[in-house]
């Protein structure tokens, strides 16, 4: 499968750091024309230059904050007055909260929503639209393998991711027959910024299966060409996961709770 045809680009949203930067940076190897999105203009047009000359083309910038509800708009004006044609979406913008969800403040969780939910669900269905018009294209949803599991302490964010994959999985089966792809990518802890943004304490990181951030990248786009639904990117959250299933409903929620307890309560000892 083509992800991208002659003369259309792929767009990445989140595109200046971490798993957005990594997909512009696999995406730019395999010699695809991009468009990068992010709220830091200075931080895509040095990247931008950086891409070009890995794949010769020039990336197009634009510096959009998502969480804003006119801002998914905006984007899709901008490319269709561009003229052009999106044939790969990456909806990986996005971040997470760690904290108990009363001390959290109210704008910021709201914020969150805004971009992990509204600006996700609003690119998709712009862009879909045309790509089923044209019967070819791709759109991959970064969630998280916290969508599987309600997370204390990551309450809304578990929550928003959740609504990622189960809206991802849902539109894949209404897409695939116009010939459009859509995949829900589910990293685990990944090396990036994630968890200086979320507030995650330290020490919950060294107790989870770590992924790099290419290697992840790689992965997405690997399922995307092989039109898969859901990707989990770890064989080792995989196993937590798969365990899920037998295990009660009472359980996972109990051990997540309990797990970034620990590791909070260890790091403020520290």
């Amino acid at each position: 499968m083509t992800l991208v045809s002659e003369g259309g680009v792929a767009l990445v949203t989140g595109a200046s750091s971490g798993i957005g930067e990594a997909f512009a940076r696999a995406l730019a190897r395999r010699k695809v024309r991009l468009v990068l999105v992010a709220r830091s203009r200075e931080k895509l047009e040095a990247l931008s230059r950086e891409l070009a000359a890995v794949s010769g083309k020039e990336a197009s910038v634009l510096a959009l904050d998502l969480s804003r509800r006119d801002a998914p708009a905006r984007l899709y004006s901008e490319t269709e007055g561009r003229g052009l044609a999106v044939d790969l979406l990456v909806n990986n913008a996005g971040f997470g909260l760690n904290a108990p969800f009363d001390e959290t403040p109210l704008e910021r969780i709201l914020e969150m929503l805004d971009l992990n939910i509204a600006a996700l669900t609003a690119l998709t269905r712009l862009f879909l639209a045309p790509m089923k018009a044209r019967g070819r294209g791709s759109i991959l949803n970064v969630a998280s393998t916290a969508s599987f599991v309600a997370g204390p302490y990551f309450a809304a964010y578990s929550a928003s991711k959740a609504y990622v994959r189960s809206f991802s999985h849902a539109l894949h089966h209404e897409a695939r027959p116009h010939g459009v792809t859509v995949t829900a990518l589910c990293p685990g802890y990944t090396n990036t910024n994630f968890n200086v943004v979320a507030g995650m304490k330290r020490g919950a990181g060294g107790l989870l299966p770590r992924q790099d951030a290419g290697r992840v990248a790689e992965i997405g786009l690997s399922a995307l060409e092989r039109r898969k639904p859901v990707r989990i990117t770890n064989p080792l959250d995989f196993l937590w996961i798969f365990s899920l299933r037998i295990a009660p409903a009472w359980l996972p929620p109990v051990l997540a709770a309990a797990l970034f307890r620990y590791a909070r309560e260890k790091q403020e000892k520290a």
